[in-house]
């Protein structure tokens, strides 16, 4: 495997060599919607540890490790950094397993223990991480309008094959206007922003174990718990959400940070909708542009739930109802048509990507 990978040639003289790590065997763990990724090393005693390989060209570590720093400030558990390579972007971190909480979700009597200690979690970040959320840069409205752009240009004109015409464009500028506005006046926190069931580990002592971190912002209260109640990986009935939202405010509130569970849980509740409006519509545009750019079509299969999402919260809120019939009348029905073709298509190999960006 070495001698057909240069990167792990590198990670394994690393560790045996530079770190004096007696490394029995190292095998692929996991990759993500990145660049990165990651190994499990075995020394000859069975201990393991992980292994981050970030290409310097690529990707820069040193955002993971300040926000590996930050998040350990509140008391959650994040891969101890054991060691770290700047310039040849490797980190050596605590193994916490490979189990995430999406391989537990489908046992009904996992649920609630899984999401409860997730929601704690999150309310210590939240309520604890006044501090570290000031180091952090702002998810500010450059940002948001930034990521739902990806929308139009993605999921719209590349996936669907749409003509965005001055109408369109029209009401997209309004309803991303609308939602950068609601963004931007919600309590600011420390925001993971993929706070979800694929990057929550299930781990016997400090659960969850929290990866996936290091694009943390200062951002909207509402943002993570959106992330994780609203996952596009698993969907749960609307009622059992408003319980869980309900009780995230009441945790917030009972940790000292009133000001982030709102004055009401109507208005708490509109945040967290709003919010994961904002968030899904960039998925969308993420997911299409992981397959046609980066040629990796896994995320195709979860466009549906992440689209529904946004079908849902546009009509329980009368402000995104122009946005709302949008949807239903000029991409419901193409993609429909479209999405399970891509599906079959890069099932057969016919890899529509990658692209130039």
């Amino acid at each position: 495997m070495t001698s057909a990978d240069p990167r792990l040639q590198l990670i394994t003289q690393w560790l045996k060599t530079d770190l004096g790590r007696s490394v029995d065997r190292i095998e692929v763990a996991s990759a993500d919607a990145s660049f990165r990724r990651y190994f499990r090393a075995w020394d000859a005693t069975g201990a393991s540890w992980i292994v981050m390989d970030a290409p310097p060209d690529k990707e820069d570590i040193r955002p993971y490790l300040r926000v590996a720093r930050l998040l350990e400030s509140t008391d959650v558990h994040v891969p101890r950094v054991h060691e770290a390579d700047l310039e040849r972007g490797f980190v050596l971190l605590e193994d916490l397993g490979s189990t995430p909480y999406l391989s537990q979700l489908a046992t009904p009597s996992r649920v609630e223990p899984l999401y409860g200690d997730a929601l704690a979690a999150l309310a210590r970040i939240q309520a604890r991480g006044g501090e570290a959320a000031r180091e952090l840069p702002p998810y500010d409205a450059a940002v948001l309008e930034r990521e739902m752009g990806l929308m139009p240009e993605w999921f719209c004109a590349r996936h669907l094959g749409l003509v965005i015409d001055d109408a369109d464009r029209g009401l997209l500028r309004a309803t991303f206007d609308l939602l950068v506005a609601e963004a931007l006046a919600q309590p600011v926190v420390f925001v993971h922003r993929d706070f979800h069931s694929r990057n929550l580990m299930v781990i016997p002592q400090d659960n969850p174990g929290i990866i996936d971190f290091q694009d943390a912002l200062a951002g909207p209260v509402g943002y993570d718990l959106a992330s994780l109640l609203k996952d596009c990986y698993v969907a749960w009935p609307r009622e059992r959400v408003e319980g869980w939202v309900s009780g995230q405010r009441q945790r917030l509130r009972a940790a000292g940070f009133v000001a982030g569970g709102g004055a009401s849980d109507g208005e708490f509740l509109r945040w967290f909708d709003l919010i994961g409006v904002q968030r899904h519509v960039k998925v969308l545009g993420i997911f299409a542009r992981l397959w046609y750019r980066d040629g990796k079509p896994g995320y195709l299969a979860d466009l549906p739930l992440t689209l529904d999402y946004v079908r849902d919260a546009c009509g329980r809120h009368a402000e995104l109802a122009a946005f709302g019939h949008w949807l239903e009348t000029r991409i419901v029905p193409v993609f429909a048509r479209v999405n399970p073709a891509a599906i079959a298509a890069a099932r057969a190999g016919a890899n529509a990507g990658p692209l130039q960006a």
